[in-house]
């Protein structure tokens, strides 16, 4: 897993936090199948996930209309039914603007400076 290279702001981050039903039901597949599915959408920056006891997986788009595709994808619409009917026994989706965002390397430069 690597931090997701993200561009210059702003653009935005879907936040989706979950807790799990017991057993898998196919979930790990699915969920390695969206990653690569929303990797393939036009306007997709990249994803951020851990999935232990409380899920949360952040990927990052453009824009809004990205997202909004992304929503709509018939493959993803499916695992959206069958994470509501089957893994998840609760689950809030957050989409926020990224106005700003800094690490390690940049906090090395500001030092520098």
């Amino acid at each position: 897993m690597t931090i997701a290279n993200t561009p210059k702001p702003p653009y935005y981050a879907v936040i989706f936090t979950s807790l799990r039903t017991d057993g898998d039901n196919g979930y790990g597949a699915m969920a390695d199948r969206m990653d690569e599915l929303a990797a393939q959408q036009p306007g997709y920056l990249g994803i951020e996930s851990a999935r232990e006891e409380l899920g949360i997986t952040v990927s990052y788009w453009r824009d809004l209309e990205s997202i909004r595709a992304w929503k709509a994808n018939a493959e993803h619409r499916i695992a959206q039914e069958t994470g509501r009917s089957t893994w998840y026994s609760d689950y809030k989706t957050r989409i926020c603007k990224v106005e700003r965002d800094y690490g390690l390397d940049d906090a090395f430069a500001s030092r520098a400076e």
